[in-house]
């Protein structure tokens, strides 16, 4: 019997492709309609979305041959929605960071900060926190992880070793600080969007004569990485895929909007959300893994000062080695800063920026996107040599001269880029195109009309603490892929300001703090080992608490002047028979 159950489970994901398909096939026989076709193929991709049968990526390909089938959309209008404007943007914000990663300035950033904030307790772990959420809100989340955790887990072994700190007098190089990319031999952890990421190498495990506190100290460090991984991605348009997926069904959903959903919005609207939610993560996790001695947890006191020394020396010793920046990098920083420049200054809305100056449409709008602005920095990148233009010997053709290789080559940007979040970008487009089309959107929204008897901020806080609960066992992207278009329905539905509803639940859509599996920054800190399910699920329990409540405030207080969310849009009117007049629509929405 046991046998039976072990080959059931070998080929669960084989069960589940073939069995699912079947078992909701009474939903469209029994009710012949184009909205109950598509609610077929809606249900069918979150279970398999859930359930990872398939790849993420494959199953958001699954509309290009159930649409044009059930008689939802044409095959060429489906192809279509597949490469809009935000997959441009994500291909080339990505392109930027890649450029980053490839020069190693990000980890000169980090031991940089990590210089000058020291090697306090609490303020090592706030000046982890602090670098690991910036340079996830401009590089991969997983990629930040992955580099911050070594170091963390460096200066620990330091912090926690015997007062001489015998391994930097002698001079040897510390092997725990390893920041290489790990080869084949080393372990790996799946990501949300189904690829394998390399995990940095080696757990480093609490020996038997460490303390409680050391080894508590260990495990506040280690969520502190992945946790601030997770914030700082929501600060920036393009920090993590869900920004992007809401800025595509937007746009999808309603294309008179103006392109209210740009970087610089955004950034007005979440950077000062992830500020409150991570000095509060910072708070909470050294409360509850450094203790209520904050005197202890500050340095106050000059005890353990030796090994403190130590640790500012590995982290000293590793930015010594980097030498001064190249040419490469300092190129790198420049482009970068002048993208982010770009990005702000583009179309603001408080003032006519240079997009609206330079390229304005017949109505004033811009004709240039954030997308338009980051392939133009990536395409200089491709241009600009990395070292100071000059021709040196080609060491493989003796007698011929060559020129310095450029910032960015295809070889290393097709190796990092995750080219199936494209694909599963274009299937949450395309549901929610074939959700417009066969009507399933205005259906929804009527049988929802029911919640307009609620308070809006009530309706937003249950459906935040949903998708957050919902994130833990799904990929964030696949989350937010389901949940916008019904979202963007039912705010219609009930004359509510669409981005209301939308911006907190893709916010929450990042609070995954329980589970390893959550996200690949959890997956990858658990690898490391001394840490339990129970420590990740008791801990980020109540920072998902704190990040919906968090999400409330700023949905309620600065985000109404930056989307005019005080008034119901002219351009969220659906098209049906009910119409929300401007009472209604007041009435609704709450003021700040």
């Amino acid at each position: 019997m046991a046998t039976c159950w072990q080959a059931l489970w070998a080929y669960r994901f084989y069960l589940i492709v073939l069995i699912l398909p079947i078992l909701l096939l009474p939903l469209p026989i029994v009710i012949p309609d184009k909205k109950a076709y598509c609610g077929y193929s809606i249900i069918l991709m979150a279970l398999f979305w859930s359930t990872e049968a398939l790849p993420l990526a494959v199953t958001a390909l699954l509309p290009i041959v159930l649409f044009p089938m059930m008689d939802i959309m044409t095959a060429s209008e489906v192809c279509l929605v597949y490469l809009k404007d935000t997959n441009i943007l994500f291909i080339g914000g990505l392109m930027v960071a890649i450029a980053v990663e490839h020069w190693n300035l990000h980890k000169r950033i980090a031991l940089q900060v990590l210089l000058i904030v020291g090697v306090r307790p609490a303020l090592l772990m706030l000046g982890f926190m602090l670098v690991t959420a910036f340079l996830s809100m401009w590089i991969s989340n997983t990629a930040t992880t992955a580099m911050m955790v070594p170091i963390a887990h460096a200066v620990l072994e330091q912090l926690h070793k015997g007062p001489r700190g015998q391994d930097l007098e002698d001079g040897k190089d510390n092997p725990t600080f390893e920041l290489q990319e790990a080869g084949p031999q080393k372990e790996v952890t799946k990501l949300d969007n189904g690829q394998v990421q390399p995990v940095p190498p080696g757990p480093l495990k609490p020996k038997s004569q460490k303390d409680e506190e050391q080894l508590r100290f260990s495990q506040g460090m280690s969520l502190c990485v992945c946790y601030s991984a997770s914030i700082g991605g929501i600060a920036t348009l393009t920090g993590t895929t869900p920004n992007l997926v809401l800025q595509g069904q937007v746009n999808e959903l309603f294309p008179q909007n103006a392109n209210v959903v740009n970087f610089a919005s955004w950034f007005a609207f979440a950077f000062p959300t992830m500020i409150i939610l991570l000095l509060l993560a910072w708070l909470w996790l050294q409360v509850l893994f450094l203790g209520f001695s904050f005197r202890k947890n500050f340095g106050i006191g000059g005890q353990a000062q030796e090994q403190e020394k130590a640790a500012f020396q590995v982290i000293q010793k590793e930015y010594k080695q980097l030498g001064s920046m190249t040419f490469a990098e300092i190129t790198v920083t420049f482009l970068f800063v002048l993208l982010v420049l770009l990005w702000f200054t583009r179309e603001p809305g408080f003032f006519l920026g240079w997009g609206n100056l330079a390229f304005p449409d017949d109505k004033g709008k811009s004709i240039v996107s954030d997308g338009t602005v980051a392939i133009f920095i990536s395409i200089i990148m491709f241009i600009m040599p990395s070292k100071i233009p000059g021709l040196t010997q080609d060491p493989g053709k003796p007698g011929k001269l060559k020129g310095p290789p450029a910032l960015l080559n295809w070889k290393t940007v097709n190796e990092k880029m995750p080219w199936n979040i494209m694909l599963l970008l274009g299937g949450g487009f395309a549901l929610a195109r074939g959700s417009e089309e066969s009507g399933l959107s205005a259906w929804l929204g009527q049988k929802l009309t029911p919640l307009q008897d609620l308070p809006a901020p009530a309706i937003v806080f249950i459906l935040c603490l949903l998708v957050a609960t919902f994130t833990e066992c799904t990929s964030n992207v696949a989350t937010t892929t389901l949940f916008m278009p019904i979202l963007a329905s039912m705010a219609q539905a009930i004359c509510l300001h669409p981005l209301y509803v939308m911006l907190p639940c893709t916010l929450a859509a990042s609070l995954a703090f329980m589970l390893p599996v959550a996200t690949p920054p959890n997956a990858i800190v658990f690898s490391f080992g001394g840490l339990r399910v129970s420590d990740m699920a008791r801990v980020g329990f109540l920072l998902n608490l704190v990040g919906v409540l968090v999400i409330m405030l700023a949905i309620n207080t600065w985000s109404y002047p930056i989307f005019s969310l005080h008034t119901f849009p002219s351009w969220a009117y659906p098209n049906t028979t009910t119409q929300c007049m401007a009472g209604q629509a007041n009435a609704t929405t709450p003021g700040p």
